[in-house]
């Protein structure tokens, strides 16, 4: 198996993107990696027996448009990663570069499978008892009752290959009756209940993504996208005002030392770089993509997403259910 990785992507480039790798190739002796970046701007050590570089002079910026990524940036990091997936010498491709970009050249090089409009992005969220997969965040702002269905049935391959039996999917909507939303995921409900592949939940609202009564969350790019932001965003700053409130009294910091056990373990179960790796499902193709921000070990969690994946093989199952639908 080899692993092709954009060293270039993300705010950190290669502080994070190179060393996570090097790490990564450690791990996993009997895996590949091939790494894309400009020469120029690395300072690369000796490498070990599992692991290529490839200069790539050219790099994706993170406010390129992914239209002009497309036409020009062909020479790029991202572009050549990807490129060794289309042409089947990696098995998955790892970025923390522009995600429209990144989509615009995995859907132009990969294609979708047949009967897939659009790929979507998925990517596991914490919830009540471990985690939940949510799909779409951001690729498809406006999606059809149908899309929704296909996006439901890929969540749940992927769920399954991470070992969750007969996942529950739902739908994200703006009440749990069935009468409310818009006549899109009404009928997307519809076509969940009579689908035998997939075991649908019924609606959820946004505060029951994080119940854990739903192993898969579905729903359009735009409210998807903007729950994942909601939920990052309330998590930190609950993190920030606890800190702030043990370490502003000498009574907060005495009860921060008794409970450190149980914060240690708060912050390990909610920390993002556990979760980190978000996938472009539909795509004939592995691609993850890392959040821009990850440091080192949540780069290396986005590697180890697109191993798993690569060892399930969960684009040709996607592939393989989605054409008996078809």
């Amino acid at each position: 198996m080899t692993i092709a990785v954009d060293l270039m992507g993300g705010d950190l480039g290669p502080r994070s993107t190179l060393p996570a790798s090097l790490v990564f190739a450690g791990s996993f002796p009997e895996l590949n990696l091939t790494l894309f970046g400009d020469e120029q701007q690395l300072q690369l050590p000796d490498l070990p027996a599992n692991v290529t570089f490839v200069h790539s002079p050219d790099t994706v910026a993170m406010d390129d448009k992914p239209a002009l990524a497309l036409r020009q940036k062909q020479q790029s990091s991202m572009w050549q990663a990807i490129e060794t997936v289309a042409d089947e010498r990696a098995s998955a491709c790892v970025s923390a570069g522009n995600t429209g970009a990144l989509m615009a050249m995995g859907k132009f090089m990969l294609k979708t499978y047949p009967g897939i409009d659009r790929p979507a992005i998925c990517k596991a969220v914490p919830c009540r008892g471990g985690h939940c997969y949510m799909l779409d965040l951001g690729a498809n702002l406006d999606c059809t009752s149908e899309q929704l269905e296909q996006f439901a049935l890929m969540g749940s391959i992927l769920a399954e290959s991470d070992g969750i039996r007969h996942p529950v999917v739902g739908l994200l909507n703006v009440g749990s009756e069935h009468i409310k939303g818009h006549e899109q995921i009404r009928l997307a409900a519809n076509s969940l209940t009579a689908n035998p592949r997939i075991r649908y939940g019924g609606f959820v609202e946004g505060d029951g993504i994080f119940s854990g009564e739903f192993d898969v969350v579905v729903t359009d790019g735009f409210a998807g996208n903007v729950a994942l932001k909601v939920g990052e965003g309330a998590a930190r700053l609950l993190g920030e005002q606890l800190q702030e409130q043990l370490q502003s009294h000498w009574l907060g910091r005495l009860a921060g030392q008794i409970a450190s056990p149980l914060l240690r373990k708060w912050h390990t179960k909610f920390d993002p770089a556990r979760y980190n790796g978000a996938s472009f499902l539909g795509l004939q193709g592995i691609v993850v993509k890392s959040h821009g921000s990850a440091d080192e070990r949540g780069f290396g969690h986005a590697l180890q997403v697109a191993r798993e994946q690569a060892i399930h093989g969960v684009p040709q199952k996607i592939n393989q259910q989605i054409a008996e639908l078809v």
